[in-house]
């Protein structure tokens, strides 16, 4: 039986009378490993790494989700510097948690995509939570009272 359309010439099958060497398939390719190689090549850019805007603009624009993150929480920093640090760490809470919202939700965040969606997600999501609560809870008169909190803390300190 000749090779026809579909087939390859293998082993026990000539090619048709009118192939020429050329037309014959190659050997098989060897098999590519599915597994890591242990030497790694290059770094992969996070998804979602690519520009926020188009490559026209200028940097500082195509940036825009990261400078937004930075200037707000730089704006808690200064507030905290100036006494105000319940209002200070809130507004940097509330920017970290932009952070996990704008990770999740924009296709491309450039320089705030660190690592992949989901641990950035957790990440800034998390440390926002954390600062939030702290900022809540500061003492004196704190805002958000939890029952259980002053009698940990007294058993702690002890």
């Amino acid at each position: 039986m000749a090779a026809g359309p579909g087939m390859a010439a293998g082993p026990g099958m000539a090619a048709g009378p009118g192939k020429a060497a050329a037309e014959r398939p190659a050997a098989p390719a060897v098999a590519r490993s599915r597994r890591f190689p242990t030497v790694t090549q290059d770094t992969a850019r996070p998804e979602g790494g690519g520009r926020a805007i188009p490559g026209a603009v200028s940097t500082p624009a195509r940036q825009w989700p990261m400078l937004s993150v930075l200037a707000a929480t730089a704006v808690g920093l200064l507030t905290t510097a100036m006494g105000q640090a319940r209002v200070g760490c809130l507004v940097i809470g509330v920017a970290l948690i932009a952070a996990a919202v704008m990770r999740r939700v924009l296709p491309s965040v450039g320089m705030l995509a660190v690592r992949s969606r989901f641990t950035d997600m957790i990440t800034y999501g998390v440390l926002g939570v954390a600062i939030t609560l702290l900022a809540l809870v500061m003492e004196p008169s704190p805002w958000l009272k939890i029952p259980f909190l002053e009698s940990a803390v007294r058993f702690t300190v002890r």
